[in-house]
């Protein structure tokens, strides 16, 4: 009986996979990328990079990434001084970019600690966000709008001009003056130099995901459960 019963999994499993459920050797190999890469090496959280992947599969199946090769991680539970943000290319296993990236004003001096969803709050917002196309503006210059996929946690992004853009207050250069990085007015902001290069490798249907251990979002991420 257990030996008909292990067969019939055996045969089952690749049909479910094929129907639509989680594919969990695929699951297994991008969770093994954290150790391939040295990740923790670089800052990454550990907690951060599988929340991230979690999220990223469920996005994957469901469709709603038109690019399913990148995963951008920005790991608010790092101090500002950090290069907190990582894009990484799961198909070729290689960390693309590892940048500076600044938070909102109200959100915390050095460390990420409050967010909200809110307009006029200068919060940024956690959780998960699928990239839009490359704008230019007149006070930022180019920039990368951001989808917030997330219903009360930051599907007020676009409504809120959320979007990567480059600042000077988001450097090395700001760093040694001040001790910790400018602040935004809610929006991801990367160093000018970096802002093209980055926003070409993520835009247009890629998934984002900003991080800090914060166990109201993670109970409440509809992505996440």
């Amino acid at each position: 009986m257990i030996k008909r019963f292990l067969v019939l999994l055996l045969v089952l499993l690749p049909m479910l996979n094929k129907a639509g459920s989680v594919n969990f050797s695929d699951m297994e190999e991008k969770l093994n990328i954290y150790s391939v890469l040295n990740l923790s090496v670089y800052g990454l959280s550990n907690e951060a990079f599988q929340l991230a992947v979690r999220g990223f599969e469920k996005l994957k199946e469901e469709g709603k990434l038109l690019n399913s090769s990148i995963l951008t991680i920005i790991d608010f539970s790092q101090s500002s001084t950090k290069k907190r943000m990582y894009v990484i290319d799961l198909v070729k296993k290689s960390l693309l970019y590892q940048t500076y990236v600044a938070h909102g004003r109200n959100t915390g001096e050095e460390y990420a600690k409050n967010f909200s969803n809110e307009s006029g709050t200068f919060k940024s917002s956690l959780g998960f966000y699928i990239t839009g196309h490359m704008a230019m503006g007149s006070k930022v210059g180019l920039s990368l709008v951001l989808q917030g996929i997330e219903k009360g946690i930051n599907d007020k992004a676009l409504q809120r001009e959320i979007i990567i853009h480059g600042a000077d207050y988001a450097t090395e250069v700001f760093i040694q003056k001040t001790g910790r990085l400018g602040r935004s007015l809610g929006c991801p902001s990367l160093p000018p130099n970096l802002i093209k290069p980055v926003a070409e490798t993520i835009k247009e249907g890629t998934c984002l995901f900003i991080y800090q251990h914060d166990e109201d979002y993670i109970r409440k991420s509809a992505v996440l459960n």
